[in-house]
């Protein structure tokens, strides 16, 4: 079940990003822990693993604000692995490893510097396989259509001690040709090493994807809709977004005020010029949304509403209170996607204030929305997303990486809240987070996931991401003895229960 198939039967997955993987290098990895994870999902019957945004992270360390929408992570890669290559002397493992914990940003970009340093210098000595010479050639081939300027960008940052670009010389933030020609020379050996720590990415992750296919797991993506102020989209690009003459956002996006935000979220992002893009058949969205499928089979679409309309919010304004609707490219947009690569995996990210112009696009091109199991019994507490108003073309979701977790979320609900869901649930409370898979499982629902969290009943003090905060997110670790096989427990058999082990009719479990 790869690509589109997925959506279209029953089946189940975990939502889990790959920082979050245990291991002993600080973060988590594309090495063997993700590997060993793959088979765990596999063993239990499920059909695919969730991420987040791959990216380079930018500001607070987030993956929804990344430096490049085509580069991908070079915090992910493995020392493990680079070991196998023969990149990196296994007796310099140790001097790599961190303390186990929560991802403490910092001290692993550090780390994975020098692991880069140090395989780049061993690959210039010419003490590696053909093979992997040869793989750089394509990879430096393929990618050129984004790899330059960002290898560039990433560069000239670098040497600026990172500032935003928009404060770089005037000269090479407007990319005056002389100006780049030489910080290209100046710069050509940090230029060489960002190149090749994107090849390394990719070599690893196509390697996950591999496994992935073998174990009959499709990857599912996520693509923000929005784009970094300071990254190299905005910076080689810029006549696609809404920018002043120094390059700094006119509107930034946001959302309104909901159920996350009583003065909505300025996400600070800059918006498109759609007029713009539309002139060239939306060429650099194509290409994203490509780039995108080439590394996953299915994407859910952060943000769907804003193709209908998004929240344009004035620079100066301090919080989301003060913007308002625009009208996005619609239609058209998903028809010239359509033309490109046919029918597109996506899920459509239905969250939020959702008007009937919204649901008609999803509709149109039947993209799956979203319903939270979390907002049916407290926060939104929409009609809508009481489960038994769910259609098969949806996606059931216990909580997402902007939830607490469910065991979180019941501990903080209301005593009417908590009433309310043991009474739809027939649960006594005390294995909550357990039901409410049991609940996601159950639904028509096409397709249903929950974050490891959940599946392992950890409470608030797991939660990946505050909305609406700054500080404190997407630092959340599992630990070894929470993606094992037994630490997922009756998962397979609550899978095979309501027929989410791929197949389209329900089978009673082997007794």
């Amino acid at each position: 079940m790869i690509g589109k198939d997925l959506l279209e039967r029953r089946a189940a997955g975990v939502l889990l990003h790959p920082t979050s993987l245990p291991g002993p290098y600080g973060i988590g990895d594309l090495g063997p822990a993700a590997h060993r994870w793959l088979d765990t999902l596999g063993d239990h019957n499920q059909r695919c693993w969730q991420l987040l945004p791959l990216g380079p992270t930018g500001y607070g360390n987030s993956p929804y604000q990344s430096f490049s929408t085509f580069a991908g992570n070079p915090l992910l890669i493995s020392p493990e692995l680079l070991v196998e290559e023969g990149l990196f002397p296994a007796e310099e493992l140790g001097s790599l490893r961190l303390l186990t914990g929560p991802v403490r940003y910092e001290k692993v970009a550090g780390l994975k510097r020098r692991l880069v340093e140090r395989a780049l210098q061993t690959f210039r000595s010419g003490q590696v396989r053909r093979s992997i010479r040869t793989d750089l050639e394509e990879f430096l081939e393929d990618a050129g259509s984004w790899l330059e300027d960002f290898a560039l960008f990433m560069a000239i940052k670098s040497a600026g001690n990172n500032r935003w670009w928009v404060e770089w010389e005037p000269d090479l933030a407007m990319r005056q040709p002389d100006a780049l020609s030489l910080a290209r020379r100046e710069l050509a050996d940090e230029i060489e090493l960002v190149k090749f720590e994107q090849f390394l990415f990719f070599r690893e992750w196509a390697s996950v994807r591999d496994h992935a296919h073998r174990r009959g797991i499709s990857l599912i993506g996520d693509l923000p809709i929005f784009v970094a102020a300071d990254s190299a989209d905005v910076w080689s690009h810029p006549e696609l977004f809404d920018l002043d003459r120094d390059g700094r956002p006119r509107s930034v996006a946001g959302v309104p005020p909901d159920y996350f935000s009583a003065t909505g979220q300025r996400w600070g992002n800059p918006l498109y010029r759609w007029p713009v893009m539309k002139t060239t058949g939306y060429r650099w969205w194509l290409d994203r949304i490509s780039a995108a499928l080439e590394r996953t089979d299915v994407l859910r679409l952060d943000h769907f509403r804003g193709f209908a309309a998004y929240w344009a919010v004035p620079s100066d304004s301090t919080d989301a209170s003060t913007g308002r609707w625009v009208e996005g490219p619609g239609a058209e947009f998903f028809d010239a996607l359509d033309a490109r690569i046919g029918p597109a995996p996506l899920i459509a990210e239905d969250l939020g204030w959702i008007t009937e112009d919204v649901d008609a696009l999803r509709l149109q091109f039947g993209f799956p929305g979203m319903r939270v199991l979390q907002f049916a019994f407290a926060g939104a507490v929409e009609p809508r997303f009481l489960p038994y108003r769910y259609d098969r073309e949806t996606v059931a979701y216990t909580g997402t990486h902007d939830n607490d977790t469910t065991q979180g979320w019941y501990d903080n609900a209301t005593p009417d809240e908590q009433r309310f869901t043991r009474r739809y649930l027939d649960s006594d409370g005390t294995r909550i987070h357990r039901d409410m898979v049991r609940l996601a499982w159950s639904t028509v629902a096409n397709l249903a996931v929950a974050p490891l969290q959940d599946l392992v009943g950890l409470g608030s003090e797991a939660r990946m991401n505050t909305p609406g905060t700054a500080e404190g997110n997407w630092e959340w670790r599992a630990l070894e003895s929470q993606v094992t096989p037994e630490a997922l427990g009756e998962l397979g058999e609550i899978t095979r229960t309501f027929g989410r082990d791929g197949e389209d009719v329900l089978q009673a479990p082997d007794s």
